[in-house]
């Protein structure tokens, strides 16, 4: 027990930069004291006292504005940050090193007393006010935008947003040198909006200010190859596409993240 606290205190760490202090952790963070009050009341729960069990989680609800059923499974390092108004339901699967953020529902959409809430895998993100509501997987590494409603399957490594969700992006990796440095040429970050959330909206117009550059790029080689065969045929040279404001935080098109190189034959402007 003592080594699953040191665990939940070292992922709280990892994840939340306003962590000052294992004390302010262990007093302050009401997503650990859920946590631990589940633990209570699960084994209560599996071993046949499930009065004692539901009245001990109605007690951490209390205290914590966290509503986990004591039927729930938890793995290990889940960590819910502010809290308040998470509910996960009784037959809710959660894998490990999760993060649910204030707001989250794990929900169900049947009556029937089978599997009807949500199995959530290892390593997902679940953004603030998301509510998932059905008997069905949230692949590894998903990540599901906030305010989001997902009622149906999300692939390991999507990301989803929107009511009802649909998968934006299908893959989350770390950006590669290549990748950062075309990303800072072009004046937004690799990691679109955060690392976890992406923005659909910039993520198009990332790719639209993208292709209109490679464009560029290629016209502006035919027009060398013309002048190089006719010399009275002029030389152009074009300035790179700006992207607008709201989008210099988007998402680089997967394309850069192979590293691939671009021709030099066009002048930069920096952001």
């Amino acid at each position: 027990m003592l080594s699953r606290i040191r665990e939940d205190i070292r992922s709280v760490f990892a994840r939340d930069p306003a962590a000052r202090s294992t004390l302010e952790v262990l007093t302050c963070y009401p997503g650990l004291h859920a946590v631990w009050g589940h633990r209570v009341s699960h084994w209560l729960w599996v071993r046949g006292f499930c009065w004692l069990a539901r009245l001990n989680s109605h007690f951490a609800r209390w205290l914590t504005g966290i509503e986990i059923h004591p039927g729930a499974k938890i793995g290990h390092r889940l960590f819910i940050d502010h809290g308040m108004g998470v509910v996960i339901g009784e037959t809710a699967e959660i894998g490990d090193d999760v993060t649910l953020y204030h707001g989250v529902t794990l929900g169900g959409v049947s009556w029937d007393k089978g599997k009807r809430h949500p199995t959530l895998a290892n390593n997902v993100v679940v953004g603030a006010g998301a509510k998932i509501l059905g008997p069905f997987t949230v692949g590894e590494n998903a990540r599901v935008g906030s305010n989001s409603v997902v009622v149906k399957e999300v692939p390991p490594g999507a990301t989803v947003v929107g009511i009802p969700a649909r998968v934006v992006a299908s893959e989350t990796r770390e950006p590669s040198p290549a990748l950062s440095a075309a990303a800072k040429k072009l004046g937004f970050d690799a990691y679109g909006l955060t690392r976890d959330m992406t923005d659909p909206v910039a993520n198009a117009f990332a790719g639209l200010a993208e292709h209109i550059d490679r464009l560029d790029e290629r016209l502006v080689q035919v027009c060398k190859a013309l002048h190089g065969m006719d010399t009275r045929l002029p030389e152009m040279e074009l300035s790179r596409y700006e992207l607008p404001e709201f989008c210099r935080e988007g998402k680089v098109l997967d394309s850069l993240a192979s590293g691939e190189s671009r021709p030099e034959s066009v002048d930069t402007q920096k952001p």
